[in-house]
């Protein structure tokens, strides 16, 4: 299976993991390739020359890379795998995904403030709902009351809370953001996509640390 980039070559639509040897879609992975000084450096968005070993995009995986030498097997030389690797990839998808929202806030997806985040879970196309992980309880509970009244307990936009509100305020270029509404659109599924990255990455570390 491939699809067709936009340089007008075909180019594969999944690859094999060289950890766990299962084949998944390309979104589902991360590229790593070596730099010129010979050290792992992860390509996240797919695009740096040279050979490339492919890992499934969960901290696990690339823990388990790292411990079992597939990168020096993958590249077929010794290779220099810097401690913290996992730690540098979390940081560069946090990274990706901040980008991503302050984009989506240039294009006009993105609502913030109680009083318009409510209105729009009430009545707007919402794509997503954004809570500061420290943000308040009582804030989240009224918001998650009026989701529940419009979509109903098991369906609805999904709810976010891997920021902070200093993080938010940074992305989103305000002070005191706590909760933002995410309307759906173009911008909006770019920031989505690289959110789900980021919660699949830390969802499996959470998972492996229970």
């Amino acid at each position: 299976m491939s699809r067709r980039s936009g340089s007008g070559k075909s180019e594969p639509t999944e690859r094999q993991c060289a950890v766990t040897r299962e084949v998944r879609p390309v979104d589902e992975m991360i590229r790593f390739v070596l730099a010129p000084d010979g050290s792992v450096v992860a390509d996240l968005k797919r695009e740096l020359p040279g050979r490339g070993v492919w890992v499934s995009a969960t901290r696990h995986c690339v823990e388990t890379a790292k411990k079992k030498r597939v990168f020096s097997r993958g590249f077929k030389s010794d290779v220099r795998v810097e401690p913290g690797l996992a730690d540098r990839v979390e940081e560069r998808l946090y990274a990706h995904a901040l980008g991503a929202l302050g984009l989506a806030r240039k294009s006009g997806a993105v609502i913030t403030g109680f009083s318009k985040v409510e209105a729009v879970l009430k009545n707007g196309d919402l794509a997503a709902l954004v809570h500061a992980s420290d943000a308040a309880e009582d804030g989240i509970r009224k918001l998650a009351a009026i989701r529940v009244a419009r979509f109903g307990p098991d369906s609805g936009p999904p709810v976010l809370r891997m920021f902070t509100s200093s993080q938010m305020d940074l992305a989103l270029g305000r002070a005191n953001v706590i909760h933002a509404a995410i309307l759906a659109g173009r911008a909006s599924r770019s920031f989505m996509a690289c959110a789900c990255a980021l919660d699949r990455f830390r969802a499996d570390s959470a998972a492996t640390n229970a």
